[in-house]
């Protein structure tokens, strides 16, 4: 230290001589730019462009998946009010045909209709 240029010998000496000398250490280990590893900027266009293209490409289909599953969703739809449709018909024709019953509503039906045919048969019978 003693071949040093500076002849400063004041307060905290030793130890600013020490930052000194790390700082410029510290800053020669920083590696610089080197020339190896580096494309020219027209070679990043370019690459930018084409992925842009790809972007592009990818998004059209993606726009026509969307628009397909749109129409199969919309012709979904429509069928599905279509059957609703049928089958309040269905269920209107079936209860004015009478054909709505359960087989509990039939046996007694029958039950009657079966009474009603004995008690005609004893009044032709009496008469």
């Amino acid at each position: 230290m003693a071949q040093c240029e500076f002849s400063y010998k004041g307060y905290n000496y030793k130890k600013n001589i020490r930052e000194m000398s790390n700082s410029k250490r510290a800053n020669d280990n920083i590696p610089g730019p080197t020339q190896e590893g580096v494309r020219p900027m027209e070679e990043y266009l370019q690459v930018l462009e084409e992925e842009k293209m790809h972007l592009r490409l990818d998004v059209d289909v993606q726009k026509l998946e969307t628009e397909k599953l749109r129409k199969g969703k919309n012709k979904a739809e429509e069928d599905l009010k279509s059957l609703k449709t049928d089958y309040k018909k269905l269920r209107l024709s079936i209860r004015t045909a009478g054909l709505g019953k359960t087989s509990e509503q039939w046996c007694q039906e029958i039950r009657e209709e079966k009474i009603k045919a004995d008690r005609w048969e004893r009044k032709f019978q009496e008469a």
